[in-house]
């Protein structure tokens, strides 16, 4: 009897495993609506690869990298999280709330925002010339990160 229920533990313990297992695709139909419109709104490369993240077998997010090497995250409901580009590329400003745009023009001009993520309770921001800023939910800047 304690074999079995050991040897019934092993099989249902690898079946959990095997389902959490992550998947890595190229059709954006995998996608969530919402994340298929935000990259069609803001974003005229292509899909490279999309890695769909489980956990316990669950998706729990969508990573997107396009052909241009930018970098979107989205959560399981399509809304997107993360956005990375290269140097010489940036975020789109549709992506960018007006008061950040804003506080980014006056105190780095000129300097392209290459990274946005949406943290608990606001923003971090990622500029091309390597510094990083973060902001409160309503776009105030708080301070310079290291």
């Amino acid at each position: 009897m304690k074999k079995f229920l050991l040897v019934l533990g092993m099989i249902i313990g690898l079946s959990a495993a095997a389902s959490a297992k992550d998947t890595y695709t190229h059709d954006a139909s995998v996608l969530p609506e919402a994340a298929r419109t935000t990259l069609a709104d803001n974003f005229k490369s292509d899909i490279s690869v999309i890695k769909v993240d489980k956990n316990l077998g669950r998706v729990s997010e969508y990573e997107v990298i396009l052909v241009d090497g930018t970098e979107i995250s989205f959560d399981r409901g399509g809304k997107w999280e993360n956005v990375e580009t290269s140097n010489a590329g940036s975020v789109p400003s549709s992506m960018i709330p007006k008061a950040i745009a804003d506080h980014v023009a006056k105190s780095q001009p000129g300097v392209n925002i290459v990274g946005i993520e949406k943290e608990h309770g606001g923003y971090d921001i990622e500029l091309a010339n390597g510094v990083e800023m973060r902001f409160d939910k309503n776009g105030n800047f708080r301070h310079y990160d290291d």
